[in-house]
């Protein structure tokens, strides 16, 4: 092969053999070595227009991570990933690289592996950094939800000398990160990107659900100067068919949240996961590993093209045992005092409206019936809104999280700002919005302007906004 050639294929991502992994809950993809992780990096063309970086929601300068990765100067790369990325190392086992989606790359060839590239600049490299506050502006600021939001936000206020509090339902921080299964992110991730938010004036209240335990009005009236509500999408959804509340019917996020905290999950042995998302595919990847003799099944309304999922995702799911069905839609859950069985409608694609879009139409008297003892609802998520007053007029993104309903994320009430993202790093992207509409608020509410971003690791050097050659973003929230 030629040196021209050798850069249309990617350096293989060390990976588990699919027998040995579904035993347990062993890290499916590893690191590459040192000399993998360069030979990787000197595939990129170093586009002139950063296509990758203009697809990425935080806008991470990953074209410029991947040159110092090619030329072995891991420190340097590192460096630059954690100045826009605070929760690189989270974001480096599960971000759905929409970089890699855009890369100029993908279309000669496979694109450039800048996920694992990103791990490799952290493992390789000195990424035992600590964030620097600027001087205090002895003003609090309250967060609602420990998620990637909430934390993206709590990590500009924080640089910006803000005293934040963020408030979390769970006992743990993360959010919906911490449904995530430990093949994929073994649990330890986020805290060691926590660490480096040590020295800033950040405090943690876990086991207080924000609209119960507290409400934005009540946190104003405690001297707080802003309040975000970045709760997400974490109340489970149903398709409201007959038997969805039988005893063996389990909500997604709930069943890989216990799993995740080693709480016991009762499964049978024909278990139907419904849902074609990155939820149900991790929903059908723990049940085979609990429940390794089970007859397990994944079920979705759509083709496994217009599938939600992530296609490594898919990829990996595939040599685990794991049952597809395609174009089957939920008509009732079948049994008395236990689920005995699911019914589906059979659907098929209808032909392309006048935007060559094709919808999914039932076939007239066509159904299936799978017997099964555990259904796993996985069909999406909406926000819980308990004791969240009307007046604040929040609005919902697409995939069930609120967010104010302005441009600027505020809503009715003043002070109050609301935010949520469909992904990780597109919440991540919308935390980072509401942070500066906060501060925003906050100056002008001073008379004073808003000051230039400051320099993450307190050396006085404003980073740039964007690297040269970005035109824009090209990704939607």
């Amino acid at each position: 092969m030629t040196d021209a050639e050798s850069r249309y294929e990617r350096i293989e991502v060390p990976e588990e053999h699919p027998e040995e992994r579904i035993t347990d809950f062993r890290e499916v993809l590893h690191s590459y070595s040192r000399e993998e992780a360069m030979l990787e990096g000197q595939r990129c063309l170093q586009c002139a227009l950063p296509f990758c970086v203009e697809a990425c929601p935080i806008t991470q300068d990953c074209r410029g991570y991947i040159g110092l990765v090619a030329d072995g100067r891991f420190d340097e790369a590192a460096r630059l990933t954690l100045r826009e990325n605070p929760l690189a190392t989270t974001l480096c086992k599960v971000c759905y690289h929409y970089c890699e989606d855009a890369c100029i790359m993908r279309g000669r060839g496979v694109p450039i592996a800048i996920r694992h590239l990103k791990r490799a600049a952290l493992e390789f490299g000195n990424s035992d950094l600590e964030y620097v506050p600027s001087a205090p502006r002895h003003q609090r600021v309250a967060i609602l939800g420990a998620g990637p939001t909430g934390l993206m936000a709590a990590w500009e206020l924080c640089m910006r000398g803000y005293s934040v509090t963020v408030f979390e339902r769970q006992r743990a921080v993360g959010g919906q990160a911490g449904a995530i299964p430990h093949y994929r992110m073994p649990n330890h991730e986020l805290l060691i990107d926590l660490q480096r938010f040590r020295r800033f004036d950040l405090t943690f209240v876990e086991g207080k659900a924000g609209g119960v335990d507290c409400t934005p009005e009540s946190l104003l009236k405690e001297g707080y100067r802003a309040v975000l509500v970045s709760i997400g999408a974490s109340k489970a959804g149903y398709p409201g068919i007959p038997g969805e509340h039988l005893p063996g019917v389990i909500p997604a996020l709930d069943y890989l949240y216990d799993v995740n905290q080693g709480r016991p999950v009762i499964l049978g042995k024909q278990i139907v996961v419904v849902g074609g998302g990155d939820v149900a595919v991790d929903a059908v990847r723990t049940s085979r590993r609990l429940s390794p003799n089970a007859a397990v099944t994944m079920a979705y309304r759509r083709t496994r093209g217009e599938s939600p999922a992530g296609e490594e995702e898919i990829r990996e799911t595939e040599p685990e045992d794991i049952q597809f069905k395609w174009l089957l839609s939920p008509l009732a859950i079948l049994g008395k005092d236990r689920v005995e069985g699911i019914v589906f409608q059979r659907m098929e694609l209808s032909a392309p409206d006048h935007s060559g879009r094709r919808a999914v139409v039932p076939v007239q008297g066509a159904t299936e019936t799978i017997e099964c003892d555990t259904i796993i609802m996985a069909i999406g998520e909406k926000a819980d809104l308990t004791g969240f007053s009307p007046e604040l007029g929040l609005k919902i993104g697409n995939k069930g999280w609120p967010e104010g309903g302005k441009p600027d994320y505020s809503t009715d009430l003043e002070g109050v700002f609301a935010a949520g993202g469909r992904s990780v790093v597109h919440a991540m992207a919308a935390g980072t919005k509401a942070a500066l509409a906060i501060e925003e608020y906050l100056c002008a509410k001073e008379g004073r302007p808003v000051p230039p971003r400051p320099d993450p690791f307190g050396e006085g050097v404003t980073p740039p906004v964007v690297p040269d050659g970005y035109s824009g973003p090209v990704w939607k929230p």
